[in-house]
């Protein structure tokens, strides 16, 4: 024994690393440990290594450490089945001691008990990892998760959106507007003209196509009166009365004024039509209606032609048709108002009419069903005006204060000043034609 050569702990059993009164290297990098108990296989078999190692082929002892007693079999299968380690940490190796903790220096230093061998068992099994129930996924809302000032956010960003900048004042007053409309505090005059729904809705819904599809040029605006009784005379095409809307849209913005539109008995019976164009400020073309409004110091719009202008062939375009009995112009002359005579050039190409179907407009009771290069051939899209070039041209008024007081009683002179308003409107439209480069352009 005393010849043997003595291997310090850590050197795993091979001689010649250190000189037993220091630890080596690799000793210094270890952690203290708990040495880990061992079968009497394993101690036999160890103990024979030892001895093949050392000089007098006795066991090893290391004289530093106390000596330790091998556990019965029962205790050693007991501790073979040691739970796995709790997640996070590094199992040791087959060849290393575990880690020594402050519950095994107490249990080391403390005196030997009577113990069942049972109880490294269970404190190996208070270590396990705890057990917790499966994962179980349940439907939520989106929009539970979306907070508050989200949607308040989004909200104003889409007012600004479509009202602009002054979003907050625009909004206030379509609220005020609203609760007027529900509450009925808004003022509609005795032949049901709505000024507020026309000019926030009727004119806002026009003025685009007006002024991007048709790209109406207005000349002659200063010659309308800014205010008192005047009568607007129009000559009449399109296959479709849109020359009616563009005038008075044209005119509400060039002025400020509502044209008060004459129309015929057909407008007055179609059912939603007939409400829309009342809030609009249509009235039914008499005699009676138009001089009331004209005293009243409104400016009316009529269009003499009627449905014989809108229906005429693509053929007799820019041709005035008659201008009936000349009721427009005895109702002039009774109330004294200027005639403003006016020449539209460009309508008559949105829906150039090349025929008609006579039996079935009887059939429904309107004057004629178009027949168009692009309807009923394309269906709903032959609808679609065509985007030609308008000119309005408003000509000089037309005095009528100037006749004598019975002068709306002398057909003889009803018929020289309507023919004069013709003529003039006749001659305008000839010069505009002459003046227009294209019809799109």
């Amino acid at each position: 024994m005393g010849d043997a050569e003595i291997i310090p702990i850590g050197t795993r059993g091979r001689p010649g690393r250190g000189t037993g009164k220091q630890p080596s290297s690799a000793a210094r990098g270890l952690a203290p440990t708990k040495k880990a108990p061992t079968t009497r296989a394993s101690a036999t078999k160890s103990a024979g290594k030892g001895g093949k190692g050392g000089k007098g082929g006795g066991d090893t002892v290391d004289p530093q450490q106390p000596e330790q007693t091998l556990p019965d079999e029962s205790t050693a299968a007991e501790e073979q089945h040691t739970p796995p380690a709790a997640p996070g940490t590094t199992p040791p190796r087959a060849d290393e001691a575990p880690a020594r903790t402050e519950d095994d220096t107490t249990a080391e230093s403390s005196p030997p008990s009577s113990a069942p061998t049972s109880a490294p068992v269970a404190s190996a099994a208070s270590t396990e990892t705890p057990i917790t129930s499966p994962l179980s996924t349940r439907e939520r809302n989106p929009l539970r998760s979306i907070p508050t000032s989200a949607w308040l956010s989004a909200f104003q960003q889409a007012a600004m959106e479509v009202f602009g900048d002054s979003w907050e004042p625009r909004l206030a007053e379509f609220l005020a507007f609203l609760r007027r409309r529900i509450t009925g505090d808004y003022v509609v005059d005795e032949y049901g003209f709505d000024a507020e729904v026309t000019q926030r809705f009727f004119m806002a819904a026009l003025r685009p196509i007006a002024q991007q599809w048709f790209r109406i040029e207005v000349r002659g605006a200063e010659n309308i009166p800014a205010e008192g009784g005047a009568l607007v005379v129009s000559n009449h095409s399109g296959t479709v009365p849109v020359d009616g809307l563009m005038t008075m849209v044209s005119i509400h913005d060039h002025t400020g004024r509502h044209l008060r539109a004459l129309g015929a008995d057909l407008v007055f019976q179609l059912p939603v039509i007939s409400s829309l164009a009342r809030k609009g400020g249509a009235t039914l073309a008499c005699n009676e209606d138009a001089e009331r409004m004209l005293r009243g110091g409104e400016l009316v719009g009529v269009w003499p032609e009627g449905f014989k202008g809108i229906g005429k062939p693509f053929s007799q375009r820019y041709k005035l048709q008659r201008f009936g009995r000349g009721g427009f112009v005895s109702a002039a002359l009774r109330t004294g108002v200027p005639i403003v005579p006016l020449a539209v050039v460009g309508a008559e190409e949105i829906y150039p009419l090349v025929g008609n179907i006579p039996a079935l407009a009887r059939l429904i009771g309107v004057p004629y069903i178009p027949v168009t290069p692009l309807f009923p051939l394309l269906g709903p899209l032959g609808l679609i005006p065509l985007p030609s070039k308008w000119l309005l041209e408003f000509g000089e008024p037309i005095r009528t204060d100037e006749y004598d007081d019975g002068a709306a009683d002398d057909p003889m002179l009803v018929f020289d000043v309507t023919d004069q308003v013709r003529e003039t409107i006749q001659q305008t439209l000839y010069s505009l034609l002459m003046q227009r480069s294209s019809v799109f352009g």
